[in-house]
């Protein structure tokens, strides 16, 4: 009397399943609703409908900022117009065609970039890490700001 072949689980033994403290903390926060923010999820289309002028609008007002024409006659100053010119174009070209995919993206799709590190692999922790980095960046960018404002305060009212 032949007997079938044992099955793959009747030949193995359950192996006790091996979750790390990473995982198991990730999975739980992930479980969490309460601590989801709505930006890291998609956003459907009907909140998506914005038009041209106001995209426009919004591009052109973060090139408002005083800094920039700091840094741009300080390199001018230091530099020369030909070099300055040469390396701002260069730079803003490089800046322009890395942030050009990643704008069609997030625009067509409505992900905003932690949504985009969580899907890079980075994961929950990544875009929280990210969101550190960028509320940092604000951070300098506003004391940057605060300088140039202090600094023309100080030459307006003669302190």
């Amino acid at each position: 009397m032949s007997a079938a072949p044992p099955t793959r689980a009747e030949a193995e033994p359950d192996a006790p399943l091996r979750i790390v403290k990473i995982r198991r903390d990730y999975n739980s926060w992930v479980a969490r609703e309460t601590i989801e923010d709505y930006a890291l999820r998609y956003t459907p289309v009907r909140f998506r409908r914005w038009s041209a002028m106001r995209v426009a609008n919004t591009a052109f007002g973060a090139a408002s900022f005083l800094i920039l024409e700091a840094v741009g006659a300080t390199l001018l100053v230091r530099y020369g117009f030909a070099n300055a010119f040469w390396a701002i174009l260069a730079t803003g070209l490089i800046i322009f065609l890395a942030g050009l995919p990643i704008s069609v993206y997030a625009a067509r799709f409505g992900v905003d970039m932690d949504l985009l590190t969580r899907g890079a692999g980075f994961g929950y922790i990544g875009s929280t890490i990210t969101s550190l980095i960028y509320a940092t960046f604000t951070f300098i960018f506003f004391a940057l700001e605060a300088a140039v404002m202090a600094y023309a305060l100080e030459l307006a009212l003669d302190i």
